[in-house]
């Protein structure tokens, strides 16, 4: 069975994943939040990331992981560290994070490859790199969490120009207003 691209994204209602400002703030999950994401990350074998995602996302590499009685991003730390990282980037130079190496090129044929060699699912992270991946019909499912807020602007979570036909398997609303939606792309 292949693996599944999976694109992942916390998102203002009005569709962005930063601000104006590229803040992105407002979109940090709460402990039931997280505790979520948890169950959904455990599964990936391998994240695949532009480079200003992985610049994001490398604090993960540090965070604490040891304590006696465990968070929900103790635990993220954990799952995160555990699985492989392929960097997209011409102008990142070195990585600083374990499990990880750098792709100067995205290569469709190479995705595909991974898909079908990988026993566990593949993330693929941020929106400039998710917007290749789902012009070239190479993402299998969505998982968006929408923020209870309107930001008016910024980093779109999707790209202009592309049309997706989406099947809902999964919704569910958390305490803090987030809503997280769970689609297959058809096709």
């Amino acid at each position: 069975m292949m693996a599944k691209l999976i694109y992942s994204a916390i998102s203002s209602l009005d569709g962005y994943v930063a601000d104006a400002e590229g803040n992105f703030d407002w979109s940090v999950p709460d402990e039931e939040v997280h505790t979520f994401v948890n169950d959904l990350e455990r599964p990936i074998g391998t994240y695949v990331y532009g480079r200003r995602m992985y610049e994001v996302m490398r604090y993960w590499e540090t965070a604490p992981t040891g304590i006696s009685e465990q968070s929900a991003e103790q635990e993220y730390a954990e799952i995160w560290q555990a699985a492989d990282k392929i960097i997209y980037s011409r102008s990142l130079e070195t990585v600083s994070t374990a499990k990880t190496w750098i792709e100067r090129e995205f290569d469709p044929k190479a995705i595909q490859q991974l898909k079908a060699a990988a026993a566990r699912d593949i993330s693929v992270g941020g929106p400039t790199l998710a917007a290749q991946a789902l012009r070239l019909g190479l993402v299998d499912e969505c998982h968006l969490f929408l923020s209870p807020i309107v930001v008016g602007g910024g980093t779109q979570a999707f790209p202009d120009k592309v049309r997706l036909e989406l099947q809902l398997l999964d919704e569910r609303r958390f305490g803090n207003g987030v809503v997280h939606v769970h689609y297959r792309v058809k096709g």
